[in-house]
């Protein structure tokens, strides 16, 4: 009897092979990375032969490295990058490189799809805002700059869309990742006609939708040869990335909310129907379970904010830690630690890479504010730390508004940090729940998947067996009334240089 799940989390820089199974238990992971090509200022794309070759060798390794027959395998699904173009013709061949998630080149097609249909319509039909960082105004630009492309276009897919297709010969996609594209009328769960006929875009170019638990095939014989699997084993549509990760944080009953501390960030909570913020600064996904929605709420540069103060300031810990075969953020951390709470009286404004929700300003650059002649290098990693929490809590703010988070799951690779930790659920004034696994979220949200779409668990509650909760972070009353001053300085110190961002771009 098959006893095994295969899933693939196909990300920005790497795909990631886990095999679990279907106790819960990870038997082994396998990361393979491809690369991503930059041709021009703002333009972010990948290959997606690259992604075809990652999961053909990551699959053969992983099974090498287990020692697990192919034969043993029940499923294999996905989790993938979302908000991605990718234009194949009818056989399926890629007409140009994938336009990834983190493109903005597509900005007029952005301002011509609002003068289209209105800013307040597209929200209210697809659960987010009309913007260039989805596929739709990606899939505008090929239209109106490679018209031959575009013509002989014959399907536009996401990153797990074209592996499924070469493993099973199916194009497909689901609802979680439709739900990323800005063409998707997320309460009726199709592809919107009002969008699509507003856009000129060719209806056909879609392609069919299912539920992320559908088994849309199995693998064909010329997959089961370039990956090592065998010939029949079933294929589940599996889901994007935000969903996945859901799904694996433990978050699959309404209520329960999470956040993925990673180079970006977002909060997310399981709920019956979208959430439709009135100033539209939060937005909405399928989840996996097609009867729920994730509303959720994203900033852009979190890790990237610790990680950018790594490689610039941090040449002696770097070292140290190279010497000593340490974690450089361990250094970093106990540094941290020497701060104290409020850095000083020192904030950070987080927004290196713009920022998406809850500002939506892509002109929005990061800062300093406050230093002093006292201000410490200490005090630098804390108020980057510190500033990470108060853009996270607009975000909490604005869906405890609706029902209150009483507490949230934590992961990513952020989630590592204890002084971090603490850190969230001192500002946020929340007990944070520590799953063992922090980084496998995406692929224990796939394998779950995989699992309930052949029928070996009844619901996704079984990845409670997957991902227990081991820890619980509670906050310190003691901070309560000083974050809130440094909340509410944060607030003021963005919305009083908003115009300076203006003069700078």
């Amino acid at each position: 009897m098959a006893e095994y799940l295969l899933a693939h989390d196909l990300g920005t820089s790497a795909n990631k092979a886990v095999l679990y199974g279907l106790d819960g238990r990870l038997h082994g992971s396998i990361v393979s990375a491809y690369p991503t090509v930059y041709p021009q200022d703002r333009w972010v794309e990948q290959r997606a032969d690259d992604w075809w070759k990652a999961v053909c060798q990551s699959t053969y390794l992983l099974l090498e490295q287990t020692g697990v027959d192919a034969s043993d395998i029940a499923a294999v699904s996905f989790s993938g990058q979302m908000m991605g173009c990718l234009l194949v013709d009818r056989d399926g061949n890629p007409l140009r490189n994938m336009i990834i998630w983190a493109d903005t080149r597509s900005n007029l097609q952005e301002k011509r799809m609002i003068e289209a249909v209105g800013m307040d319509v597209g929200y209210q039909i697809t659960g987010h805002r009309l913007s260039a960082s989805y596929s739709a105004a990606k899939l505008l630009w090929v239209r109106d700059n490679e018209p031959e492309i575009y013509r002989h276009t014959y399907k536009m897919l996401h990153a797990k869309d074209y592996i499924i297709f070469r493993m099973t010969g199916e194009f497909a996609s689901e609802y979680s990742d439709a739900s990323s594209t800005n063409l998707f009328d997320i309460q009726k769960k199709r592809w919107s006609n009002e969008l699509i006929k507003d856009f000129g875009i060719r209806p056909s170019i879609l392609p069919d939708l299912y539920p992320s638990t559908y088994v849309i095939g199995t693998v064909t014989a010329t997959a089961a040869q370039a990956t090592g699997l065998c010939e029949g084993t079933p294929v589940v549509m599996g889901g994007g990335d935000g969903s996945c990760a859901c799904v694996g944080a433990g978050v699959v009953e309404v209520g329960s909310a999470y956040n993925i501390l990673g180079s970006s960030s977002w909060i997310s909570f399981a709920s019956n129907e979208p959430y439709f913020d009135d100033e539209m600064r939060t937005f909405n996904f399928v989840h996996l379970d097609s009867n729920l929605y994730t509303p959720t709420g994203t900033m852009q540069a979190a890790g990237y904010s610790y990680s950018w103060y790594r490689d610039m300031l941090c040449n002696e810990e770097r070292r140290i830690a190279d010497k000593e075969n340490k974690s450089v953020y361990q250094l970093i951390d106990a540094g941290v630690s020497r701060s104290k709470p409020g850095a000083g009286g020192m904030l950070y404004l987080p927004y290196l890479l713009g920022e998406r929700s809850p500002r939506w300003n892509h002109k929005a650059r990061g800062a300093f504010i406050g230093m002093t002649i006292s201000t410490t290098k200490d005090d630098f990693a804390r108020a980057i730390l510190e500033g990470v929490g108060y853009n996270l809590k607009v975000i909490l703010d604005i869906f405890d508004l609706r029902e209150p988070i009483k507490n949230m799951l934590l992961i990513g690779g952020g989630a590592k940090g204890e002084v971090w930790q603490q850190i969230l659920a001192d500002i946020w004034q929340k007990p944070l729940m520590i799953p063992e696994y922090l980084e496998e979220a995406t692929s224990i949200g796939a394998a779950v998947c995989a699992g309930v779409g052949i029928g070996a668990y009844s619901s996704f509650s079984a990845t409670k067996d997957f991902n227990r909760v081991v820890k619980t972070v509670y906050p310190n009353p003691e901070n309560f009334a000083l974050y809130q001053r440094m909340y509410r300085a944060f607030n003021e110190a963005y919305y009083g240089i908003e115009n300076t961002y203006e003069l700078l771009w």
